[in-house]
């Protein structure tokens, strides 16, 4: 959840999607071997998930979330559920997503084979989903998904079908980020000890070992009932170009209190004093530009230190490529998926060491995970200065980025939905 004014923010996370049968970016030509190598890949997957529909008879589902990918705050959970529907429906199901709507936008359209729904306000698509539900028109098809993003939609009191949960990461100190004190107060009360005790049968899909961990510890929910699965990286993002002459460090998200990137101006600050070429760039918009620009003019940075705002999927491709070091000063993520689309480009990255950062990141092979402003900048220079560990740390990034795949994620979640319509069977 967000307060009033984060309602301007500008998702970079969710930059422009094509509208084609796959959700992904412009393909290589045909007959390129990565073209038909991923074509392939897709097809596969489709005919896995169709089987898997087909044995479980998961014919329609519905999903609730807050937000829809159009949204001008769309993130990485709109987009990990904008994957995982386009490809269910590529596989022949009917997939109807209810959402908030979007300002100035159709209230119903479809994307990709699924029908979206944005028939309620920002905040009244909670209650509405919920009458909705017990009014038998939402929830009562072969399965239902909730999409639990700060603000639970309570399924369990309404939903008259097998369920699963998608509960990325808990919000905790995020809620006095964003909102008044009473407001917070009401918010963490909500997620930590309202919400739980009704999801304690649920089963949860949550994107890194170490997110299960904390919903274990915070929400006390069962490791059992709690499914893993990394979100994927589109084909896009690949190795390629060439690596800018000066050393970049790029950061990329939404321009909002949880990212800090307040502290990324002051830690590229610090480190521009050991390396003088240095350049640095945040990737995204939101509410708190204005203080980013101050906090650069202040600090006299200007003329190197550049916030372009939100950039295509082309563009964005060539930020990795070009950058040295990708990194993220992030207080919550359920995974860190920026993080893990510059290591599909053989960028390596430098990253807070919270949960899903710990998934996200192979500390030590893929990147380096800090825990301290200092420790940020002594581990941004030391892959800036050294070359060896830039290359070996590269190579690791693309180590990492080979094994997460959208199809796999597609997969593994409807096979646990599945399972809930078997069970309930």
């Amino acid at each position: 959840m967000s307060s009033g004014r984060e309602r301007r923010a500008l998702g970079s996370e969710a930059t422009s999607r094509g509208a084609g049968a796959f959700p992904s970016g412009p393909d290589p030509e045909d007959g390129d071997p990565a073209h038909d190598s991923v074509l392939l890949r897709r097809l596969e997957s489709r005919d896995r998930l169709g089987r898997i529909a087909e044995t479980a008879g998961v014919r329609r589902v519905d999903v609730v979330a807050w937000r829809d990918l159009d949204d001008a705050e769309a993130g990485g959970s709109e987009l990990h559920a904008h994957e995982i529907m386009s490809r269910w429906s590529d596989a022949g199901i009917d997939v109807r997503l209810w959402t908030s709507r979007v300002d100035g936008a159709a209230r119903e359209i479809r994307r990709n084979g699924y029908t979206v729904n944005r028939r309620a306000g920002r905040y009244a698509v909670f209650p509405r989903t919920a009458v909705a539900g017990y009014r038998k028109r939402i929830g009562t098809g072969d399965g239902l998904v909730e999409i639990w993003n700060g603000m639970p939609f309570f399924s369990p009191l309404w939903s008259r079908c097998p369920r699963i949960v998608f509960l990325h990461h808990v919000h905790a100190e995020m809620w006095n980020m964003v909102l008044s004190p009473n407001l917070a107060r009401l918010g963490y009360t909500l997620e930590h000890r309202v919400a739980p005790p009704f999801y304690r049968r649920s089963q949860i899909v949550t994107l890194s070992d170490s997110a299960r961990d904390d919903l274990v510890r915070r929400l006390h929910f069962s490791p059992e009932r709690i499914t893993v699965v990394p979100p994927g990286i589109d084909a896009r993002f690949s190795p390629g170009g060439v690596r800018d002459g000066d050393p970049l460090v790029v950061a990329v998200g939404r321009l909002v209190p949880v990212k800090r990137f307040d502290e990324f101006v002051e830690a590229m600050v610090a480190l521009k004093e050991i390396h003088p070429r240095l350049r640095a760039m945040i990737v995204g918009e939101g509410y708190e530009r204005p203080d980013l620009e101050s906090r650069i003019a202040e600090s006299d940075a200007a003329d190197w230190f550049s916030l372009p705002g939100r950039l295509t999927d082309a563009d964005l491709v060539d930020v990795y490529r070009r950058a040295w070091v990708v990194a993220s000063t992030s207080v919550r993520e359920g995974w860190g998926m920026t993080l893990t689309e510059a290591a599909a480009c053989g960028t390596p990255s430098v990253a807070t060491r919270i949960a899903g950062h710990l998934d996200a990141v192979v500390d030590g092979e893929s990147g380096l995970l800090v825990s301290s402003l200092p420790e940020l900048v002594e581990a941004a220079g030391s892959i800036l200065g050294d070359p060896m560990l830039r290359r070996r740390l590269s190579q690791g990034a693309l180590r990492r980025a080979d094994q997460m795949t959208w199809e796999r994620t597609a997969e593994v979640a409807l096979q646990t939905l599945a399972a809930q319509v078997i069970r309930r069977r």
